[in-house]
């Protein structure tokens, strides 16, 4: 409850003025496949696109989950599963999110991680959609849905990062190769 409470004490000013400063950023697009496949560096840069754009980088499912705020069936995601040692990056801007490290099996059938790798490479959000009340988490570089956030993860933290593994790209260690 301490993430919502969180949420509920911002106000519509806060929520305004992060809606205005996400808006007013922009980044060039660098359609290189070398550079598509490494991590954004600069996770503080904007990335804004036309939905044209994202419809030509994204794959239907991707961009279904990423740009639409849709979800994959439980237990049908590429790592759910996973136990590879590695990195997960946003499917949309190649930020880092999430490593190896902090993942772990939840039993609800996505991804799960107690931790995300930098929590200024995540945005949170209230989500009251389909008659409940969540907290929504998306990439801050390019503000891409990524799934959900719950309190019932182990410690650490205490919270359970649900994502989707259509809005990432699982980058194994050099050594896992």
């Amino acid at each position: 409850m301490r993430i919502l409470n969180s949420f509920q004490k911002l106000g519509a000013f806060s929520i305004l003025f992060v809606l205005c400063l996400s808006l007013s950023c922009n980044t060039a697009n660098n359609n290189s496949k070398e550079k598509n496949m490494q991590s954004n560096n600069n996770p503080s840069a904007k990335i804004i696109k036309s939905d044209d754009e994202w419809k030509k980088e994204l794959t239907p499912m991707q961009y279904y989950v990423l740009r639409q705020k849709g979800t994959e069936r439980p237990f049908t995601g590429a790592y759910w599963n996973q136990n590879s040692v590695g990195k997960y990056l946003c499917a949309g801007c190649k930020t880092l999110l999430f490593t190896s490290q902090t993942k772990y099996d939840s039993g609800c059938g996505w991804p799960s991680f107690y931790e995300a790798h930098n929590n200024e490479q995540i945005l949170m959000r209230a989500d009251n959609s389909l008659g409940m009340r969540r907290v929504e988490v998306l990439c801050s570089t390019c503000e891409g849905h990524l799934g959900h956030v719950f309190e019932d993860g182990p410690l650490p933290t205490g919270v359970r990062y649900c994502i989707n593994s259509e809005s990432m790209i699982f980058i194994p260690n050099e050594d896992e190769k």
